[in-house]
């Protein structure tokens, strides 16, 4: 398998919701089905810094660091040998035209370019997206590290998905692999959330901006990579 694009992706903040299943029916593709901790479906907003990127093994001019917030949820794949469990995105969000072009273009994932700002202080993180006159933002308190989640925890769950699966069409699901070690954890607090999620991500997924998340992670991250896409 080869590998399409390499990066650092660091520190990720994770906001994870509760939504019934229903609500995600629509936008799981072929071939998977929606994946559940505890018997409960999640969205994740997630924000984080690409750093170091290259495809196919070429730096792209002021295209190596940038920032990405993402609407995300979670699916599996059964196969013949192994379950794959997945992410699928709503809406991915970064701030230069060209890495949009070209996720839309080779893995059909929904990108959009908005401006973004991150600031960063010895224990808070602040990630912002900005269009149209409309800011977005989620904030959060960092402290001591507290490492790999268990296996079986609901943090885990949050943060080791190893797919990726694309809608391509009512018939044609695209799927591609993600590598990265398991990532450690911080102690995250005092988060705040500003986030008009129905002008952003659509009226289906409104009723979000009042609601406090579930749970709110931070990981350190590390060096990932991302393997070219194939048909299922």
């Amino acid at each position: 398998m080869k590998k399409f694009l390499t990066a650092k992706w660091l520190d990720l903040v994770m906001a994870n919701y509760l939504v019934e299943p229903t609500l995600l029916e629509e936008f799981v593709p072929k071939g998977t089905m929606l994946d559940f901790w505890n018997g409960d479906a999640y969205v994740s907003l997630v924000a984080f810094k690409f750093f170091e990127t290259r495809v196919l093994g070429l730096k792209i001019p002021f295209h190596t660091n940038f920032l990405e917030v993402n609407l995300r949820f979670y699916v599996k794949r059964e196969t013949a040998t192994e379950t794959k469990r997945g992410v699928v995105f709503i809406k991915e969000i970064v701030p230069r035209r060209a890495i949009a072009y070209v996720a839309r273009y080779a893995y059909g994932e929904p990108y959009e370019t908005w401006r973004m700002h991150h600031e960063q202080r010895e224990n808070e993180l602040v990630y912002l997206w900005l269009k149209r006159g409309k800011t977005n933002r989620i904030k959060v308190n960092f402290q001591n590290e507290i490492g790999v989640p268990s296996e079986d925890s609901h943090e885990s769950f949050i943060i080791e998905h190893y797919w990726g699966y694309t809608r391509r069409g009512a018939n044609r699901t695209d799927e591609y692999k993600v590598e990265h070690p398991k990532w450690s954890l911080y102690e995250a607090s005092d988060a705040e959330i500003t986030v008009d999620f129905g002008a952003t991500y659509g009226e289906k997924f409104a009723f979000l901006t009042n609601e406090n998340p579930k749970t709110i992670l931070m990981a350190k991250g590390s060096e990932i990579a991302v393997y070219k896409g194939a048909k299922i």
